[in-house]
């Protein structure tokens, strides 16, 4: 997986920058092969066993590579007393919107850091520095989420602050995320109502590493076929130990709640 999905492309090719320090060129995208990201999962019979034995060991390499420098990081944020979140979801659920309106609301009692995760361009980490807190944008290139190792780096460059909230907005994807811790206290998935009830049974493993689910975009439920209950019943089947908080964060209806936790995990850090 990890050899054709992109993560194990050079160190070279992931840009960790702060707004204004550069932006990404349009020719740095693979436009010759623009579907090059995409997981091929299917099995030809034609490969030896001894070809997938060692990819295989390969990923549990990356992971366990992964999960040490994962452990580092969270030593590092808790000897600061920083309390971190991976936010992880399908594209368009409104992770950037939700982080936009918190800051909107914590920003004058909690220092706030954000890492943004996207392939390309530094789109969130604009929106993210026009509230005026610390950003940094990490661009993964072909790769299909974050990992330890970026954000080992990506805390570099950020002005971490003790009593403090990390937000890592992840890549948006529900499968390759999941399978990376990144140092975090919490990892919170988002799902709007517009993406169907089904979603925690299709893509189980993200819903079962996860401690919080937002559903988001309440305000447009009188306009699609969602029903909260169900979707709730679905994921709480995969973890009952998830927390759910419904939220429209264009309207405002649902934050307090959220923000309430917040504050909350923050005097428990």
């Amino acid at each position: 997986m990890c050899s054709t999905c992109g993560c194990g492309q050079p160190d070279e090719a992931v840009k960790i920058l702060r707004p204004g320090e550069e932006e990404i060129e349009p020719e740095h995208i693979d436009n010759e092969h623009p579907h090059a990201h995409i997981h091929d999962h299917h099995h030809h019979h034609d490969h030896h066993h001894t070809h997938s034995s060692t990819r295989i060991d390969l990923e549990q390499n990356i992971l366990q590579e992964n999960n040490l420098l994962a452990e580092r990081n969270r030593g590092f944020l808790e000897a600061k007393q920083v309390f971190a979140i991976n936010m992880v979801s399908s594209p368009g659920s409104g992770k950037t919107t939700i982080l936009e309106e918190t800051i909107k609301i914590l920003k004058p009692e909690i220092w706030l850091s954000i890492i943004e995760g996207d392939q390309q361009s530094m789109n969130d980490a604009n929106r993210i520095a026009a509230t005026q807190v610390p950003v940094v944008q990490v661009n993964t290139g072909k790769g299909c989420h974050l990992d330890a190792h970026m954000i080992l780096h990506a805390i570099k460059k950020l002005e971490l602050k003790n009593d403090s909230i990390l937000f890592i907005e992840n890549v948006g994807n529900l499968v390759c995320p999941a399978m990376f811790d990144l140092g975090e206290n919490k990892r919170v998935v988002i799902i709007s109502v517009t993406e169907g009830e089904d979603k925690p049974m299709k893509y189980p493993y993200m819903f079962d590493s996860s401690h919080v689910c937002i559903i988001n975009k309440i305000d447009l439920l009188p306009y699609v076929n969602f029903n909260i209950e169900v979707v709730k019943e679905y994921a709480s089947r995969i973890n009952h130990h998830l927390e759910f908080f419904e939220m429209s964060a264009v309207t405002g209806e649902g934050m307090e709640a959220w923000i309430e936790w917040l504050k909350a995990q923050v005097k428990n850090t």
